[in-house]
């Protein structure tokens, strides 16, 4: 009997919270059979593997995908799933007890969505600076759309994210997989692979849902909390957003060496917001400008690559 929801979890040398990341998906409530976990072993190389030979269960599947990349290791992960929804997340989350029976019943009462997601919140390290507020979340995987239960579409194409997000297995053969165009590799930051799904699902007519019942918590590391961190994602995330071509990004009839003209505007307007909050030595001013610089130069980068 094929379980409701297959997990796909991808994992790239990351054994020291690996463990933590399995031991929430064996605590749901969620009865026996109900759920399977894919394990996507994507190269690691740090005694991922004996830790994954180690585990005892049957609702564990192990399975290795030798082409480095996330999109190239969930795609592994949706083929090998059997369930009629398939649920994400990464090996440095931990999901709430009740994550898959949440998304059962998401998915059962609201038949006229395509995908379900939550909650992504964080346990900080004792250090937290304290210019690291929600405006700077994004390049730390972190999510909360509010109390409030909201519908996202091709009018409200808001963003869900790969660590607390299930999909309808029947989205998959309608708009296609993941892709590799714009994916990470390795260790690289600022990929856009959940993006450019969610706007090929918002672009078919597809209807996604954020759910504040649907939560899972992740350990934010303290090299994460570094400006330079923050700046190197910004920089990637420009990049990754030349390649994908969005209409959102190419609505400008004017450009500049192939660069939409409000990105340029922004930039200058930027540039000017930097050196003036420099000049009174507003330092987190500075750097919020200093941050969208980077995402044009990566976009830059990009366009001209």
């Amino acid at each position: 009997m094929s379980p409701n929801v297959s997990v796909i979890l991808p994992t790239y040398n990351r054994v020291s919270v690996l463990r933590s990341a399995l031991d929430a998906l064996w605590r749901q409530h969620a009865p026996d059979g109900s759920y399977e976990v894919v394990v996507v072993d994507n190269n690691s190389a740090d005694g991922t593997a004996d830790l994954l030979a180690s585990i005892d269960d049957g609702r564990l599947r192990v399975i290795r995908e030798p082409r480095q990349g996330l999109s190239f290791a969930r795609n592994a992960g949706l083929t090998a799933a059997r369930g009629a929804i398939v649920a994400f997340t990464d090996d440095d989350v931990e999901v709430a007890p009740d994550w898959i029976d949440t998304i059962i019943s998401l998915m059962a009462a609201h038949p006229e969505v395509d995908a379900v997601g939550g909650r992504v919140l964080p346990a900080w390290p004792e250090d937290k600076p304290s210019w690291l507020t929600r405006s700077h979340w994004a390049p730390l995987a972190l999510q909360d759309h509010g109390d409030a239960v909201r519908t996202f579409d091709r009018e409200t194409p808001i963003g869900l994210i790969g660590a607390n997000v299930a999909f309808r297995r029947t989205v998959f053969d309608r708009i296609g997989a993941f892709s590799p165009a714009v994916q990470r590799v390795g260790n690289g930051i600022g990929s856009t692979e959940d993006h450019e799904l969610l706007n090929r699902l918002y672009g078919s007519g597809g209807r996604a849902m954020y759910s504040p019942r649907l939560v899972v918590m992740t350990r934010v590391p303290r090299e994460r909390c570094a400006r330079a961190y923050h700046r190197r994602w910004h920089t990637g995330h420009g990049f990754f957003h030349a390649l994908m071509r969005t209409d959102e990004v190419e609505q400008s009839r004017r450009r500049m060496f192939g660069i939409p003209g409000h990105l340029v505007r922004s930039a200058a307007s930027d540039s000017a917001r930097w050196i003036g909050c420099v000049l009174r030595a507003d330092w987190d001013g500075a750097f919020d400008a200093e941050l969208r610089l980077r995402f044009f130069g990566g976009f830059l980068k990009g366009r001209l690559s």
